[in-house]
């Protein structure tokens, strides 16, 4: 399996931030990403880092003028709010019927701030001069070993198993305490007897029921019966019989779902055609190669009319290095989604036109949102919202090929900075700590960020982030298209120490991805 290979550029101190306006406020660490297998990339992001193209950064929480959190959704557990819902029915309107309700929704689309075309900016003047052929390791320096490197593998493995079983099992418990809509209650039989007159509906008899409820049951009944004849005369599957009985059950006491509203059957005299479309980016498909113009004129068209960016501004070659150049290494498991992981444009198609895109990266225990950019034309149509929505159900569309992967991740939230704070509307949420890298619900610490800009979300004070750098001297590193351990390569470099910079890096991406990670040293 290939390693993923960085060049750690440092931190970058007092320059312009895009939430606050602060000329010489934004302070963060970056590293420049050759190649990034997806778990590297994964645990990365789960200590607060991010990419743009393939330039990888993580902010300096406690010195940066506006402390940007990780924040996450719990995909499987998300219900849709009261302004989703508008969003989601508003577009079901106008594919159908062609209702056009001229209504700009207040929340940003996710991640479609210039901040991240800042970031892009200061990532194509850090690009990486080195050749790809220093970059391709040709031997592994066996002078001196890691110690228990074996042992430790299987410890991090376990980790990991861990930490699955652990984000997976309040799904499983749902799905176990949630009673069967429709269904009576077993806990108790009680005998009603009949009510006297004016004194309520009568419980001996069958509750009034509702005439759509009523012949949703019928219309489901005759699909049973027709299925009966296409078998003719085999029994159905008893799955297929309690599949079918099930959904010809009332759902009026459940809360629609938001496959309820996305998944929902188009009249056949529908107005206008949706359609999503997912293709990889990196390495790009041929779908991707085939639509990339279309796609660029509506990042053009985006920038210029959103972000009042010069037409000069949003060129081919910026637009290809912020959005479709990736580190990540395509990877294909057993237990994976069927697109596979990796870096992937999302397009959605209107009547045969590309009307919004959005990134997205496919992980191991998350679809992570890079950016969404959309037509002017059509934000009426809370386009942001919407595929926000879309990728939260997309999510739990993987989850059931890839049970690991159950969550969505929306990138930073910025608390001070008010226009930022949509993403904590997408419930339930939470946040990463910034010392201990553990994930908070967002309802804890709402009350925190309201007093202070910058906190640590873990209150056990003697809780310390484990992850952190424990033994340097594991640290991979890449000289000469040699892998080693950096107590080798220290022995070996000639000129000044640069141990003090190999601390900054593995203190801030954690010693397991120190250890996985190849550092190039020139």
């Amino acid at each position: 399996m290939p390693a993923s290979v960085v060049e750690y550029k440092g931190w970058r101190e007092g320059y312009r931030c895009g939430y606050c306006g602060s000329e010489r406020g934004k302070v963060s660490a970056g590293m420049w990403a050759h190649s990034m297998t997806v778990q590297d990339y994964q645990d990365l992001i789960d200590r607060g880092w991010r990419r743009s193209g393939k330039y990888v950064y993580k902010p300096i929480m406690n010195q940066t003028c506006c402390p940007q959190y990780t924040i996450r959704c719990q995909a499987l557990r998300f219900q849709t709010s009261k302004s989703h819902k508008k969003v989601l029915k508003k577009m079901l309107k106008f594919i159908s019927k062609g209702d056009v309700s001229k209504v700009v929704g207040e929340e940003e689309p996710m991640d479609s701030h210039i901040e991240d075309v800042v970031t892009c900016d200061y990532a194509c003047k850090s690009e990486s001069c080195v050749s790809q052929s220093e970059l391709t390791p040709l031997s592994v320096d066996h002078g001196e070993r890691m110690e228990n490197e074996d042992k430790d593998t299987g410890e991090t493995k376990e980790e990991v198993n861990e930490q699955k079983v652990e984000s997976s099992s309040p799904q499983i418990c749902a799905e176990k305490d949630t009673p069967v809509p429709g269904e009576p209650s077993h806990s108790a039989k009680t005998v009603h007897a009949p009510p006297k007159p004016g004194k309520g509906a009568d419980l001996s008899k069958p509750p009034c029921r509702k005439a759509k409820d009523i012949r949703k049951e019928r219309k489901l009944q005759k699909l049973l019966q027709n299925q009966k004849c296409a078998f003719e005369g085999s029994q159905l599957q008893a799955g297929d019989q309690v599949f079918l009985l099930q959904n010809s059950k009332s759902k009026t006491n459940q809360p629609k779902t938001i496959e309820d509203f996305v998944f929902v059957s188009l009249p056949d005299d529908a107005q206008h055609k949706l359609e999503v479309r997912l293709v990889r980016s990196s390495p790009p498909s041929s779908q991707f190669k085939a639509t990339f113009q279309e796609s660029y004129q509506v990042y053009k068209r985006y920038q210029m009319v959103i972000h009042k960016d010069p037409p000069d501004k949003p060129t081919i070659n910026q637009f290809t290095r912020f959005l479709c150049d990736s580190p990540l290494e395509a990877e294909n498991a057993p237990n994976g989604p069927e697109c596979g992981y990796g870096s992937f444009h999302q397009q959605y198609w209107l009547d045969g036109k590309i009307i919004a895109v959005g990134v997205i990266d496919i992980l191991p225990y998350c679809v992570s949102s890079v950016y969404l950019y959309y037509d002017p034309e059509y934000s009426f149509l809370s386009l942001g919202v919407y595929s926000a929505l879309r990728e939260i159900a997309f999510t739990r569309q993987l989850h059931e090929k890839a049970p690991d992967l159950c969550f969505y991740y929306m990138g930073f939230y910025i608390h001070s900075c008010p226009k930022m704070r949509y993403k904590g509307q997408y419930r339930p949420s939470d946040l990463l700590c910034p010392e201990t890298y553990v994930w908070t619900p967002i309802e804890q610490c709402l009350p925190l960020l309201e007093h202070s800009k910058y906190c640590r979300f873990n209150q056990d004070e003697k809780a310390v982030d484990e992850g952190r750098i424990k033994d340097l001297g594991r640290v991979r590193v890449l000289h000469k298209r040699t892998m080693m351990p950096y107590s080798v390569y220290k022995k070996r470099r000639k000129g000044p120490s640069d141990e003090a910079s190999v601390q900054q890096y593995a203190s801030l991406v954690g010693q397991t991805c120190s250890e996985r990670m190849l550092l190039f040293r020139s």
